[in-house]
């Protein structure tokens, strides 16, 4: 699970940020909402709301650098274009089989070059005080290099610095730097992360094929999702009818030989009232991407993995994203974590929902980008958890809401449409 995430300089985050995902355990209110493991505390959910392109997207973008990064795929990190500095920072501190663990990195884009890298484990007491055990460092600015393995030290100024030292050298010899390079590895590949705008049917598709428990929980929640929905399924080719006009001939077989990934969007089949129909054909956009993310979902909370979601509320009604993050929330969810953005302010519930710390928020302005959370709002200010905090945020207490002024397009409009009439005469 997904503790902390920093960055800096990277998109359009030019100062430091922080994205925190550790439970304020003072407050006792919705304790289900919380993972507890190891004296460790982690929200299972959190929301983000903020303006259009004010850096929502641009927080799951770094989270979606450190994942190819650690995986040792091509980022396609940037840096912030109002600066001069080509060093993005990133980091993230994380829950890995009951252990805390802690990683940045420094990435000269324009060298192409990782120039720092850290990698800590972070120990806890009964009392709650935390020690870092430094695994690894490698500052090539400083010239500072750390690490629990004493023969890579020596090594780490020569090696290469256009990948991470754990893809530079042979870790199978080195006890601790190959443990950490299966750690995060391990870590990365748990995360997965979804665009609702643009989200592909591909992974439904792919567990749809196989007949097992899994399969049957997506179908499962497809259908409780309230779509009037007998059945979802991957069905074999002969059972789909395909129906001529009448006096046509028989289509020829060429017809068929479509691209497999069109095929196998043919073969989703939902059911209503005992008739069977193509799912692409015949299924709204949101029936569609509840289809897309059912399989997201389900195997997020059947495998313990971390759930990043672009638009949650895009096409899907907010009783449904309600539902799922209730899911997540739920006590019987004990490993699974999803961190979204939103704009639906009826998910903004911390009456009956959320904890004040699952609620985030990006605001920008000329000075820059923020981010922060609601429970960086104190009671003298006006948020408690009895707050209505939807009707707070629809006047700007909180901040991150747009401020639209079309009313001057209008204004416009009609004035030079009124222009347009006087040159006429």
């Amino acid at each position: 699970m997904i503790i902390e995430l920093r960055a800096k300089n990277c998109y359009v985050f030019e100062d430091d940020i922080t994205f925190s995902m550790k439970a304020d355990m003072r407050n006792r209110k919705f304790g289900t909402n919380v993972h507890k493991e190891n004296n460790f505390n982690v929200l299972k959910t959190a929301g983000i709301y903020g303006p259009n392109n004010a850096g929502k997207t641009c927080l799951i973008k770094c989270i979606m650098a450190i994942k190819k990064v650690l995986l040792n795929q091509k980022a396609s990190l940037m840096s912030n274009i109002f600066t001069e500095n080509d060093v993005c920072e990133l980091g993230i501190t994380f829950i890995s089989s009951g252990r805390k663990f802690s990683y940045d990195f420094r990435y000269d884009e324009k060298k192409e070059e990782y120039i720092y890298e850290a990698f800590s484990e972070i120990f806890k007491d009964q009392y709650n005080n935390e020690k870092e055990v430094c695994w690894l460092k490698k500052d090539t600015i400083s010239e500072i290099y750390e690490c629990i393995d004493e023969a890579v030290q020596t090594m780490i100024p020569v090696v290469s610095k256009n990948n991470l030292l754990c893809y530079v050298i042979d870790t199978d010899k080195f006890e601790h730097i190959n443990e950490m390079k299966q750690i995060l590895v391990g870590f990365a590949r748990r995360i997965d992360i979804i665009n609702m705008n643009n989200i592909p049917m591909k992974h439904t598709i792919e567990l749809m094929k196989n007949k097992n428990q899994l399969q049957q929980k997506i179908v499962e929640f497809i259908k409780n999702a309230d779509l009037y929905m007998d059945n979802f399924e991957y069905a074999d080719m002969d059972k789909i009818q395909l129906k001529a006009g009448e006096g046509d001939e028989r289509p020829d077989e060429k017809v068929l030989d479509l691209p497999e990934n069109i095929m196998d969007r043919i073969r989703l089949v939902s059911t209503y009232k005992g008739v069977q129909v193509p799912s692409m054909i015949f299924d709204s956009t949101g029936t569609k991407k509840i289809a897309a993310i059912a399989s997201y979902v389900i195997e997020a909370l059947e495998q313990g993995k971390i759930l990043v979601v672009d638009e949650l509320d895009s096409s899907i009604h907010f009783k449904l994203t309600r539902a799922i993050a209730a899911m997540f929330n739920n006590e019987l969810n004990t490993s699974a974590q999803m961190i979204f953005t939103v704009h639906d302010i009826n998910l903004m519930d911390c009456k009956r929902m959320f904890r004040k710390e699952q609620i985030w928020f990006i605001h920008k302005d000329e000075e820059g980008v923020y981010v922060y959370s609601l429970a960086d709002f104190t009671a003298q200010q006006g948020v408690r958890d009895t707050t209505d905090v939807m009707e707070k945020y629809r006047k700007g207490a909180l901040g991150a809401l747009p401020d639209p002024e079309l009313i001057n397009s209008l204004l416009s409009i009609k004035s030079d449409a009124k222009g347009d009439d006087t040159d006429a005469k």
